[in-house]
């Protein structure tokens, strides 16, 4: 996506995290998946109780510990190395993942290849005979937490559209994502499609729309 002669420019996956945890309410129970779901952590305000829990056993995740500062023994459920917050804790994996099918988490963040207009989300498969490829804990995130957060790029990196009428790719579940944080907007799922409620400085809804298959509304 070339778009310095546009008069924009898309974010990069720090900026999508950040702008992202801004959404955040307070208390909530929020889960980070692979990828960059898992850089929102750094930017939660201090001063924000949002209890990060891990799918692999923990609650309580805080930003990324310093160089030289990192627990060998404390990682996330992508084996990057985490630190906790005050009153932090970590237990079984089971009990983990009653936490999650349970539906005691207030929001999931999950990273995505293609998302439809109705919230369908595809993220683990380019194709059914995919090789090698597996779905992981996202099912049971996208079915068992209150809501559905995906963050990605907006276009593949060869410029084809992500926000889709329907997914070509194989589902990870359906009708569960609420809003979509891209790198130039963000969208929320609703009856109606996807409704426009913020953009990057400099982008028309024109040129978001071309960049987009899926109709979109305006707020």
């Amino acid at each position: 996506m070339n778009d310095a002669a546009q008069g924009y420019k898309p974010l990069g996956r720090t900026g999508m995290a950040a702008r992202l945890a801004q959404d955040i309410p307070e208390g909530w129970y929020v889960n980070l998946g692979i990828g960059i779901p898992t850089l929102v952590a750094d930017h939660i305000p201090a001063d924000r109780e949002v209890v990060v829990h891990s799918e692999n056993g923990i609650l309580g995740i805080a930003a990324a510990p310093e160089p030289h500062k990192e627990n060998p023994w404390l990682i996330n459920a992508s084996s990057q190395r985490v630190s906790l917050r005050p009153g932090g804790s970590f237990f079984h994996h089971a009990d983990s993942f009653a936490m999650v099918r349970g539906g005691h988490l207030d929001l999931c963040v999950l990273g995505g290849f293609q998302v439809a207009a109705n919230g369908d989300l595809a993220n683990w498969a380019h194709s059914a005979n995919e090789v090698g490829r597996q779905i992981g804990g996202a099912m049971d995130l996208a079915v068992g937490a209150k809501r559905v957060w995906v963050v990605m790029e907006h276009v593949t990196k060869d410029g084809q559209a992500r926000i889709l009428r329907q997914c070509s790719y194989p589902l990870t579940a359906a009708a569960c994502v609420s809003r979509v944080y891209t790198n130039l907007a963000v969208l929320d799922v609703t009856p109606r499609g996807f409704v426009v409620i913020d953009m990057i400085p400099g982008l028309g809804f024109d040129e978001l729309q071309a960049w987009t298959e899926a109709p979109l509304l305006r707020a």
